[in-house]
Protein backbone atom coordinates (compact mmCIF):
# COMPACT_ATOMS: atom_id res chain seq x y z
CA UNK A 1 0.00 0.00 0.00
CA UNK A 2 0.86 3.87 -0.70
CA UNK A 3 1.75 6.06 1.83
CA UNK A 4 -0.97 8.39 3.22
CA UNK A 5 -0.34 11.45 1.17
CA UNK A 6 -0.24 9.54 -2.48
CA UNK A 7 -2.71 7.51 -1.34
CA UNK A 8 -5.13 10.41 -0.94
CA UNK A 9 -4.28 11.80 -3.89
CA UNK A 10 -3.90 8.82 -6.16
CA UNK A 11 -7.72 8.05 -6.48
CA UNK A 12 -8.35 11.71 -7.54
CA UNK A 13 -5.64 11.64 -10.17
CA UNK A 14 -6.53 8.61 -11.53
CA UNK A 15 -10.39 9.67 -11.93
CA UNK A 16 -9.19 13.00 -13.21
CA UNK A 17 -7.03 11.56 -16.10
CA UNK A 18 -9.92 9.43 -17.21
CA UNK A 19 -12.40 12.16 -17.29
CA UNK A 20 -9.88 14.12 -18.71
CA UNK A 21 -9.04 12.25 -21.46
CA UNK A 22 -12.48 11.37 -22.52
CA UNK A 23 -13.43 14.67 -22.78
CA UNK A 24 -10.26 15.11 -24.57
CA UNK A 25 -11.14 12.32 -27.13
CA UNK A 26 -14.60 13.78 -27.36
CA UNK A 27 -13.08 17.25 -28.05
CA UNK A 28 -10.91 15.93 -30.97
CA UNK A 29 -13.44 14.08 -32.28
CA UNK A 30 -15.78 16.94 -32.60
CA UNK A 31 -13.06 19.60 -33.63
CA UNK A 32 -13.66 21.55 -30.16
CA UNK A 33 -10.47 21.20 -28.43
CA UNK A 34 -9.48 25.13 -28.03
CA UNK A 35 -13.38 25.91 -27.68
CA UNK A 36 -13.33 23.17 -24.61
CA UNK A 37 -10.29 24.27 -23.25
CA UNK A 38 -11.24 28.41 -23.18
CA UNK A 39 -14.53 27.11 -21.15
CA UNK A 40 -12.69 24.95 -18.50
CA UNK A 41 -10.48 27.77 -18.17
CA UNK A 42 -13.32 30.05 -17.97
CA UNK A 43 -14.70 27.78 -15.44
CA UNK A 44 -11.94 27.73 -13.20
CA UNK A 45 -11.45 31.19 -12.92
CA UNK A 46 -15.01 31.32 -11.37
CA UNK A 47 -13.91 28.72 -9.47
CA UNK A 48 -10.59 30.48 -7.95
CA UNK A 49 -12.59 33.64 -7.73
CA UNK A 50 -15.75 32.77 -5.82
CA UNK A 51 -15.72 31.15 -1.86
CA UNK A 52 -19.10 29.94 -2.42
CA UNK A 53 -18.44 28.03 -5.47
CA UNK A 54 -15.51 26.56 -3.78
CA UNK A 55 -17.38 25.61 -1.25
CA UNK A 56 -20.10 24.29 -3.71
CA UNK A 57 -17.32 22.37 -5.61
CA UNK A 58 -15.27 20.71 -2.05
CA UNK A 59 -17.95 20.37 0.02
CA UNK A 60 -19.86 16.54 0.38
CA UNK A 61 -22.79 18.62 1.91
CA UNK A 62 -24.21 19.41 -1.63
CA UNK A 63 -26.49 16.87 -3.01
CA UNK A 64 -25.70 15.79 -6.55
CA UNK A 65 -28.98 17.58 -7.70
CA UNK A 66 -28.00 21.10 -5.39
CA UNK A 67 -24.50 20.98 -7.83
CA UNK A 68 -25.55 19.88 -10.88
CA UNK A 69 -28.62 22.85 -10.64
CA UNK A 70 -25.57 25.10 -9.19
CA UNK A 71 -23.37 24.61 -11.78
CA UNK A 72 -25.60 24.25 -14.75
CA UNK A 73 -27.19 28.12 -13.74
CA UNK A 74 -23.58 29.37 -13.28
CA UNK A 75 -22.36 27.75 -16.96
CA UNK A 76 -25.39 29.18 -18.76
CA UNK A 77 -24.84 32.56 -16.93
CA UNK A 78 -20.66 32.54 -18.08
CA UNK A 79 -21.87 31.30 -21.57
CA UNK A 80 -20.22 27.88 -21.05
CA UNK A 81 -21.97 25.43 -23.18
CA UNK A 82 -21.56 22.94 -25.61
CA UNK A 83 -19.10 19.65 -24.21
CA UNK A 84 -17.53 21.56 -21.63
CA UNK A 85 -21.18 22.69 -19.74
CA UNK A 86 -22.12 19.33 -20.54
CA UNK A 87 -18.92 17.75 -19.05
CA UNK A 88 -19.55 19.81 -16.31
CA UNK A 89 -22.51 18.99 -15.57
CA UNK A 90 -21.45 15.34 -15.96
CA UNK A 91 -18.72 15.66 -13.07
CA UNK A 92 -21.81 16.97 -10.89
CA UNK A 93 -24.15 14.22 -11.16
CA UNK A 94 -21.62 11.83 -10.28
CA UNK A 95 -20.64 13.68 -7.07
CA UNK A 96 -16.99 14.12 -8.67
CA UNK A 97 -17.20 17.88 -8.32
CA UNK A 98 -14.69 17.78 -6.08
CA UNK A 99 -12.13 16.64 -8.61
CA UNK A 100 -13.44 19.34 -11.04
CA UNK A 101 -10.09 20.94 -10.78
CA UNK A 102 -7.87 18.28 -11.65
CA UNK A 103 -9.71 17.29 -14.24
CA UNK A 104 -9.27 20.60 -15.75
CA UNK A 105 -5.57 20.67 -14.96
CA UNK A 106 -4.96 17.26 -16.34
CA UNK A 107 -6.96 17.89 -19.94
CA UNK A 108 -4.70 21.03 -20.09
CA UNK A 109 -2.03 18.46 -20.39
CA UNK A 110 -3.76 16.65 -22.32
CA UNK A 111 -4.15 19.35 -24.91
CA UNK A 112 -0.51 20.74 -24.24
CA UNK A 113 1.02 16.93 -25.02
CA UNK A 114 -1.19 16.27 -28.08
CA UNK A 115 0.13 20.06 -29.23
CA UNK A 116 3.57 19.05 -28.32
CA UNK A 117 3.58 22.02 -25.33
CA UNK A 118 5.65 21.79 -22.55
CA UNK A 119 3.95 23.43 -19.61
CA UNK A 120 5.91 25.14 -17.06
CA UNK A 121 4.36 26.71 -13.39
CA UNK A 122 6.48 29.73 -12.73
CA UNK A 123 6.33 30.83 -9.20
CA UNK A 124 6.87 34.81 -7.75
CA UNK A 125 6.62 36.91 -5.53
CA UNK A 126 4.20 39.48 -7.18
CA UNK A 127 2.31 39.28 -9.97
CA UNK A 128 4.63 39.87 -12.90
CA UNK A 129 3.54 42.54 -15.70
CA UNK A 130 3.16 41.45 -19.78
CA UNK A 131 6.94 42.31 -20.77
CA UNK A 132 8.24 40.30 -17.85
CA UNK A 133 5.83 37.13 -18.81
CA UNK A 134 6.71 37.51 -21.86
CA UNK A 135 10.41 38.00 -21.25
CA UNK A 136 9.64 34.67 -19.11
CA UNK A 137 7.58 32.20 -21.72
CA UNK A 138 10.87 33.09 -24.13
CA UNK A 139 13.80 32.29 -22.07
CA UNK A 140 11.93 28.91 -21.06
CA UNK A 141 11.01 28.84 -25.33
CA UNK A 142 14.73 28.26 -25.79
CA UNK A 143 15.53 26.06 -22.75
CA UNK A 144 13.09 23.46 -23.85
CA UNK A 145 13.28 23.95 -27.92
CA UNK A 146 9.50 24.05 -28.39
CA UNK A 147 6.75 26.13 -27.35
CA UNK A 148 6.12 26.54 -23.68
CA UNK A 149 2.38 26.88 -21.50
CA UNK A 150 3.51 28.96 -18.77
CA UNK A 151 1.19 29.41 -15.65
CA UNK A 152 2.31 31.72 -13.12
CA UNK A 153 1.52 31.41 -8.97
CA UNK A 154 2.25 34.11 -6.88
CA UNK A 155 3.60 33.58 -3.48
CA UNK A 156 5.04 36.07 -1.41
CA UNK A 157 6.79 34.09 1.06
CA UNK A 158 9.52 33.47 -2.19
CA UNK A 159 10.59 37.33 -0.95
CA UNK A 160 12.05 37.93 -4.52
CA UNK A 161 13.52 35.83 -7.81
CA UNK A 162 11.28 33.22 -9.13
CA UNK A 163 10.91 29.20 -9.03
CA UNK A 164 10.49 27.57 -12.45
CA UNK A 165 9.23 23.91 -12.60
CA UNK A 166 8.88 22.49 -16.46
CA UNK A 167 8.08 18.85 -16.58
CA UNK A 168 10.61 16.70 -14.23
CA UNK A 169 13.17 20.10 -14.02
CA UNK A 170 12.95 22.82 -11.54
CA UNK A 171 15.16 25.90 -11.03
CA UNK A 172 14.79 28.10 -7.69
CA UNK A 173 16.43 31.10 -8.13
CA UNK A 174 14.03 32.66 -5.48
CA UNK A 175 15.89 34.65 -2.72
CA UNK A 176 14.62 32.79 0.23
CA UNK A 177 15.88 29.91 -1.03
CA UNK A 178 19.45 32.04 -1.29
CA UNK A 179 18.90 33.57 1.91
CA UNK A 180 19.13 30.08 3.70
CA UNK A 181 21.54 28.86 1.82
CA UNK A 182 23.49 31.72 3.14
CA UNK A 183 22.81 31.21 6.44
CA UNK A 184 23.59 27.88 6.55
CA UNK A 185 26.73 28.60 5.07
CA UNK A 186 26.81 31.22 7.78
CA UNK A 187 26.05 28.03 10.62
CA UNK A 188 28.32 25.93 9.42
CA UNK A 189 31.68 28.64 9.55
CA UNK A 190 30.59 29.26 13.18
Amino acid sequence: MAEGGSQDQSPVSGVAGRYATALFELASESGAVDAVSADLATFDAMIAESADLQRLVGSPAFTAQEQVSAVTALTAKAGITGLAANFIGLVASKRRLFALPGMIRAYRARVAEAKGIVSAQVTLAEEPSAAQLKDIAATLKQVAGKDVDVSVKVDPAIIGGLVVKMGSRMVDASLKTKLNSIRLAMKEVG
